[in-house]
């Protein structure tokens, strides 16, 4: 197995985009995005560094492509990026917000429109189905926050009224069909385990992007197996905060972890203490109980100067235990773009 970054925000645009090499060719997440306004770099600069992150993924092709959501960061829109080739995408149908769904909607009737398909004429009647309160499935819905604890079922009880809501309009959605033509195949990967030549692809249900109930939807995670390798992208699972996907990753142990990290840049906003030191204590347990070789800790985590200061536990950890825990940058022999601020200023 052949591991690469391909980009990352460490190198410059928010991104998580790998490609991985077995008996077939696996691109991951192929999007990007300019950094937002308080990274510290001159605004040419990032310009300059998304371009040439959408330069380096247009030009790859393989044979199967992985699109964990439908955040700009993580999917391009340009229809060739996707000819002969199998995309495993997610669901636009179900465990989405309102957001996600539109920027569905318009990137598959391009796409569609791009190999001869009709999307208008390809939707389906909505489908009648029950959807389980997916925190109902997490056993860490039951742990005990202390004096956080009344603001936290507050919390939660607003997530399920949300959650019923959305519940209603996937009830309502005409459906994206899944498609396959000359040189094109799209298939919904939530929940597939499936062989491609000799390797093993597996995509998770629906997680959430984040805290419980995100209002950012949902994603799903990669495991890829080949000749007694495995690696996991974990997509955006923001740390991860929730205490069931460390859990997952330890079950799993795989060689390679491509592990996005926590907001560090939105503490105290987006991100509160609470949560953050849940980011921390499930990255703490990765590194103990995993064997795993090398984590590229990065996505979301490499956006402000002081993440490595933020996340100190987590690096002396790794330090202790051996383990190569790099951003995608340092993988590459490269310093992470946000801790070169004096060449951006000079």
């Amino acid at each position: 197995m052949n591991f690469k970054p391909v980009w990352f925000d460490s190198m410059g645009a928010k991104s998580s985009c790998i490609l991985v090499k077995t008996d077939i060719d696996i691109l991951i997440d192929p999007g990007a995005a300019i950094m937002h306004p308080g990274f510290p770099a001159p605004q040419e600069k990032k310009i300059e560094w998304y371009e040439k992150a959408l330069e380096k993924i247009n030009q790859l092709h393989v044979d199967v492509t992985v699109i964990s959501h439908y955040h700009y960061d993580h999917f391009v829109r340009e229809a060739e990026m996707y000819s002969n080739s199998i995309l495993f995408a997610k669901n636009p149908n179900e465990f989405i917000n309102d957001s996600q769904r539109k920027r569905a909607e318009a990137f598959y009737e391009r796409i569609f429109e791009f190999f001869g398909v009709n999307l208008k004429d390809s939707l389906e009647k909505p489908l009648e189905k029950e959807y389980e309160d997916p925190l109902l499935n997490l056993e860490s819905a039951g742990k005990d926050f202390g004096d956080y604890q009344k603001r936290r079922e507050e919390i939660l009880e607003k997530g399920r009224r949300w959650f019923e809501k959305r519940v209603e309009k996937w009830k309502n959605y005409k459906r994206i069909p899944e498609v396959k033509s000359n040189h094109f195949e799209l298939k919904f990967a939530e929940g597939r385990n499936l062989k491609i030549g000799k390797t093993r692809l597996r995509f998770t249900e629906p997680l959430f992007h984040g805290i419980e109930y995100s209002r950012v939807g949902w994603v799903f995670s990669t495991v890829i197996e080949y000749r007694g390798m495995k690696l996991i992208h974990t997509s955006d699972l923001n740390g991860p905060i929730i205490e069931d996907y460390a859990e997952w990753i330890v079950e799993e142990n795989p060689e390679i972890l491509v592990l996005d990290g926590p907001m560090t840049y939105m503490l105290g906003y987006t991100l509160n203490l609470i949560n953050f030191r849940r980011t921390i204590e499930n990255a703490l347990r990765i590194l103990k109980e995993t064997d795993t070789e090398l984590i590229i800790y990065d996505h979301h985590l490499p956006r402000e100067p002081k993440f490595k200061e933020r996340t100190k536990e987590v690096w002396d950890e790794a330090k202790r235990k051996g383990k190569n825990l790099l951003t995608a940058a340092e993988y590459l022999g490269e310093i992470p773009a946000v801790l070169r601020v004096e060449d951006w200023q000079s």
